[in-house]
């Protein structure tokens, strides 16, 4: 999966007048590449046992420098597998978007080179097992992702791609000293035999100080209340591949490392913590709907809805519960499928009416554009937790293991952090109906509306909208199909085999 982006990310520094001479021909080598890595993907999902999902399958283990004891570690289980195939699906779908909806700024065959990069280090992340390899995949990614934002991104783009590359740089220098104190105490870098200890081995103090240098450094990638503000801007200036690979994937970077090292690594600092990044979870919750509420343009609105959002996983990681952590894991696949399709969406709207500023859309989009207007109202729904879409189960369950979380942290706060994860809820809805409100219902107060030719929804938008949207159907009706994957490897992480 991570050898066939990476060919391809190298094929093009081949001259453009001896290989691929078209923009066109650079974006479809683009999606076949994309397309072959989905396909791997699939055929490791077609191999993977589902019986014993709290195993490592699908192992590679070469020695990598063994003087110092890193190796070539990789391998998935429940918890990595469906991020795994999120993050080829999603790449997938992307660049399936460009063949007809290229970003503006040319210099496609780079843009290629970084999409392919970047999907390369997103992969590793989710399936490296030494916590050296891991965190080498983790800033992988840094890079592909500020040059995209610099490149073709909107107006404030520089300010965003400096703002997003320092925040991120800052919590990675933070979350590789935290791994490397757990490191050498432990004697290992490998992260199998690591969780399989439980801590043993590392003091106490030691793991109080080494989870909060990691849950800081995998805070910003998360993003966390206050650790969030790079978000909002990067959203808004990327071009719309890099807001559906940053929302849907990205983002998920932060979250996942908490499960998969930070818990199992130092699960005496995580008790120590976790009511502090329950606290910090529902702090984002009702600020990122607040902050909703108060946005006029679109993709900023949508980018201040993942801060609360990824504030009910965070608060599901924080009650140290398999009920919790299943949740958070839930909520990170819904939330990259209902959050990458409304940015494809969101880039559609700035397609045709050239802004994504609700107050120039105006209203009355069932009526210019009722296709897309319908796809806005099905996504905008999902996200506000519908029952019966993907949007629902992460931030019930979350709430529900905030009701019992682990019996040595304090319960009545816990209980506490669900009343305000509720209103939260209740305020997602608002924010959403009301953007649905102003641009997709009354009359067009806004321009004129698209040109009937503009208006049309392309194929290569509905390539990348219906796969999304029967995906969180699926997981919406049918959660098992998520959860039962999630479910052995949580209880393994607890010492429950």
């Amino acid at each position: 999966m991570m050898a066939i982006p990476l060919f391809g990310a190298l094929a093009m520094l081949v001259p453009a007048d001896r290989f691929l001479r078209t923009g066109f021909a650079v974006r479809a080598f683009g999606t076949g590449v994309s397309a072959a890595t989905l396909l791997v993907a699939v055929s490791a999902m077609t191999a993977f046992d589902f019986g014993d999902t709290s195993r490592m399958q699908l192992q590679a283990n070469w020695a990598w420098a063994p003087s110092i004891g890193l190796r070539f570690h990789l391998g998935a289980d429940g918890i990595s597998l469906p991020l795994v195939v999120l993050t080829a699906l999603l790449t997938f779908l992307c660049f399936l978007y460009t063949l007809r909806h290229p970003p503006a700024g040319g210099r496609i065959r780079l843009l290629t080179a970084l999409l392919l990069v970047l999907e390369v280090g997103l992969i590793g992340t989710f399936v490296a097992l030494d916590l050296v390899l891991f965190f080498v995949f983790f800033e992988t990614v840094l890079i592909p992702m500020y040059v995209v934002i610099m490149l073709w991104g909107g107006a404030g783009r520089r300010a965003a791609a400096s703002k997003f590359i320092l925040y991120t740089l800052l919590g990675s220098g933070l979350l590789l000293a935290g791994m490397l104190l757990v490191a050498v105490n432990a004697g290992t870098l490998d992260m199998v035999r690591l969780a399989a200890r439980h801590g043993s081995g590392v003091s106490h103090g030691v793991q109080v100080t080494a989870f909060a240098l990691m849950a800081i450094g995998f805070a910003v990638k998360a993003p966390m209340w206050p650790l969030h503000t790079w978000l909002p801007d990067a959203h808004t200036e990327a071009p719309t591949v890099g807001s559906v690979l940053l929302a849907g994937v990205l983002l998920k970077m932060g979250t996942y490392g908490l499960v998969r090292v930070a818990l199992p690594l130092a699960p005496d600092g995580a008790q120590v913590w976790a009511p502090w990044l329950g606290l910090l979870a529902v702090i984002g919750i009702v600020y990122g709907a607040l902050a909703c509420l108060a946005q006029r343009d679109l993709k900023r609105m949508i980018a201040y809805s993942s801060v609360g959002h990824m504030g009910f996983v965070l608060l599901g990681i924080a009650t140290l519960t398999p009920v919790g952590i299943n949740a958070a894991l839930f909520g990170n696949i819904a939330h990259g499928l209902i959050t990458g399709l409304l940015f494809f969406l969101a880039g559609a709207v700035k397609d045709r009416w050239g802004t994504t500023d609700m107050d120039a859309v105006g209203g009355g989009m069932l009526g210019t554009a009722p296709r897309l207007a319908s796809v806005l109202t099905f996504a905008s729904v999902a996200s506000l937790g519908l029952p019966g879409l993907a949007g629902f189960w992460g931030e019930m369950l979350a709430m529900l293991g905030a009701y019992r979380p682990h019996a040595d942290l304090p319960r009545g706060a816990f209980v506490a952090f669900m009343a305000v994860a509720g209103i939260g809820a209740l305020l997602t809805a608002g924010y959403f109906l009301r953007m649905l409100a102003k641009i997709t219902h009354g009359r067009a107060t806004g321009p004129a509306g698209p040109a009937a030719p503009a208006a049309a929804v392309s194929a290569q938008e509905y390539a990348a909208w219906v796969p999304l949207i029967a995906l969180t159907l699926l997981v919406g009706l049918w959660p098992k199909t998520l959860l039962d994957v999630t479910a052995a490897p949580v209880r393994a992480l607890f010492g429950g085999g």
